[in-house]
């Protein structure tokens, strides 16, 4: 009887802490569990609130390098086969570049009391190198002052520099020079200083007003005042002109 009662008395207090402690009894069986110190678990993937390992901050990038090469430049120099073809809109080159050829001419006519002039000059040009052109021109003027009228033949070599303001308007300045003859008077030096513009007209089109100044020494040793003689001599012609670039 005893017996009995100490067990029972055993087995109330027992139960007794447990309900006021609410923690089990341990076991045999259960091991302690480890405290958590911070550091990530390198078997565990990462989850909200776990701090990421450091970065390292003293390797660099690995230098590269390629066989990239420099693209091309203009240069003074000639393209190939020394004439470009298809220049203009559509093509791969522009006027005023090295190698594209200028064909065409210009005309010019001037009306007044008793005076009458009229010119007509074919052309051709070649840019020798990138804005800077090199052109031969025939020119034949026709002058009629009063009841006298002359016709002056001139041909002349013109280097010339054409500054781009946009891709479809240049400006120039050129200095022609070379012969002139007047038939029954002979023949002399010709100077043309030449300026004005060149307007890109179409795919391929060149309009070109200019303004002139041409001097021969043709009659300078005759009466100035033979009117048609100082016109042939010493002129100022407004021209207007269209080429085309091949």
């Amino acid at each position: 009887m005893r017996t009995i009662s100490k067990s029972l008395f055993v087995s109330f207090s027992v139960l007794s802490g447990v309900l006021l402690t609410g923690a089990a009894p341990a076991s045999a069986d259960d091991e302690p569990v480890p405290a958590n110190d911070g550091t990530p678990d390198k078997d565990a993937t990462a989850t909200p609130g776990t701090t990421a390992a450091p970065t390292p901050t003293n390797e660099l990038p690995t230098s590269q390098s390629d066989d990239d090469v420099q693209p091309e430049v203009a240069s003074p120099g000639l393209p190939s086969g020394g004439i470009v073809r298809q220049a203009g809109v559509g093509g791969v080159i522009g006027y005023g570049r090295a190698g594209v050829l200028e064909l065409g001419g210009g005309a010019g006519f001037t009306f007044a009391s008793d005076y009458r002039q009229l010119s007509f000059s074919p052309m051709i040009g070649y840019f020798i190198a990138d804005n800077f052109e090199g052109s031969a021109i025939l020119a034949v003027s026709n002058i009629k002052a009063g009841d006298s009228s002359a016709t002056l033949w001139s041909a002349l070599l013109e280097p010339s520099y054409h500054v781009p303001v946009n891709r479809t308007l240049f400006g120039f300045l050129g200095v022609g020079f070379g012969a002139s003859h007047v038939s029954g008077i002979g023949t002399g030096f010709a100077l043309a200083p030449r300026v004005g513009g060149n307007f890109m007209v179409g795919r391929s089109g060149v309009l070109t007003p200019s303004i002139s100044y041409q001097y021969t020494t043709i009659g300078s040793d005759m009466d100035p005042g033979e009117g048609t003689v100082v016109a042939l001599t010493s002129a100022v012609r407004f021209n207007l002109g269209f080429t085309a670039m091949w």
